[in-house]
């Protein structure tokens, strides 16, 4: 498996590319043809999917970015980070993590859970 900060620094590089071009390269570079997303408000199938997902969640929170929090870790081909979805300053309001299941160099599935959602 590649290195578990690096797979993560490219996963929310992705998701906070506001450019639709370079973050379908982006994607298409990360996700494998037919994975999956699933977290308790999206699910996307495929890198189209992923797109989609993305551009929504950038839609829903346009003044938002995402940050790692803390190191990412993983064993085999999994991997597991944490992140948060907020202002660039300020302590985000959003918290999660996500599961990855990598598979030939590529996310397979990512299955996503929220740590802390806002009152």
């Amino acid at each position: 498996m590649a290195d578990p900060e690096i797979v993560a620094d490219r996963y929310i590089e992705a998701w906070n590319e506001r450019d639709e071009t370079r973050r379908r390269d982006l994607i298409a570079k990360l996700w494998a043809e037919d994975s999956a997303f699933r977290d308790p408000i999206a699910e996307g199938d495929g890198q189209d999917g992923m797109n989609a997902v993305i551009g929504g969640i950038q839609g829903r929170f346009p003044d938002y970015r995402f940050k790692r929090i803390g190191k990412a870790d993983g064993f085999g081909d999994y991997l597991r980070l944490s992140w948060g979805l907020g202002p660039d300053s300020g302590d985000a309001p959003i918290k999660g993590t996500d599961f990855v299941h990598v598979e030939n160099e590529r996310l397979k599935s990512v299955t996503g859970f929220f740590d802390q959602l806002p009152g």
